[in-house]
């Protein structure tokens, strides 16, 4: 299978210029004949920093802007991954939606949201795609164990990550080597493919009201064996894509060695994380 993603800058609010960069990112993943392609975190609406502004340009699954954009790409093959703030009832969520040929496959809702107006997620669904299983985490989600794990324990052999950062300079280098050696250690425990699908700031992000960063984009994807197959360039727009081996499989005690760690220690880690109460 082969497998993109779009590092591209979003902008606030601009709802229509930000799905009009999605056509545009599916259009060249057509050319290259790349079968699932991610676009970054909250990408449709932008990621905010203050609850107002989230809610402002929020839209639930059922909503004009969501048939918007299942219209505006149902004319490619490429299943495609979209990032937006997602209104559900009186919660906000930072959600990821799965589409294909103009029909919703499903969604899925960050798990370790720490923007305190964002409810954290709960499910973890699995997708299949001509034959091949994926899942999705989103930014931070990826420097947890479980997530990713419970993922590959439902048979998932791809997990997409969108992300968006914007790191002030000060803590850019830490974060850049913290990052890579989380999903380095996703892939490999998990014996998955890992894409990171980071965004990239062009200038000041006018979503970010609280600090200055960079958004410097790094978006790359990784083999089972903790390999990086293929990255983007930095603080530019990119599209990158690698041709992947599915049928790769941690066959570590016959069940792979993440499903043999949660067999054998579950139940102590458990005892001793009640223990910390």
């Amino acid at each position: 299978m082969r497998i993109g993603h779009s590092q591209v800058d979003s902008q606030l609010g601009d709802f229509e210029g930000n799905l009009a960069k999605v056509v545009a990112g599916l259009e060249r993943a057509e050319r290259e004949r790349v079968e699932i392609v991610s676009f970054p975190e909250c990408f449709l609406t932008g990621y905010p920093d203050t609850e107002e502004l989230a809610r402002r340009d929020a839209f639930t699954i059922d909503s004009a802007k969501l048939m918007k954009v299942l219209d505006a790409t149902s004319r490619f093959e490429p299943l495609l991954i979209v990032g937006f703030n997602e209104l559900r009832g009186p919660d906000l969520y930072n959600t990821a939606l799965v589409a294909h040929k103009g029909h919703l496959l499903g969604t899925y809702s960050k798990c370790s949201a720490y923007q305190r107006f964002h409810k954290q997620g709960r499910e973890f669904p699995v997708f299949q795609h001509n034959g091949v299983t994926f899942g999705i985490v989103i930014c931070s989600d990826g420097g947890y164990i479980e997530p990713t794990r419970l993922l590959a324990l439902q048979g998932a052999k791809v997990v997409f990550a969108p992300h968006f950062n914007y790191i002030g300079k000060e803590g850019l280098i830490s974060h850049f080597m913290k990052v890579r050696a989380d999903h380095t250690a996703r892939a490999v425990e998990n014996g998955v493919y890992f894409v990171r699908g980071n965004n990239v700031s062009l200038g000041k992000e006018e979503c970010i009201t609280k600090n200055d960063g960079v958004g410097y984009g790094d978006s790359y994807i990784i083999d089972p064996h903790g390999e990086i197959v293929v990255r983007s360039r930095r603080h530019v727009e990119d599209f990158l894509f690698a041709d992947i081996d599915p049928n790769i499989s941690d066959r570590s005690w016959n069940v792979g060695r993440s499903m043999w760690s949660a067999r054998e220690f579950g139940q102590q880690l458990l005892k001793l994380a009640n223990q910390q109460r």
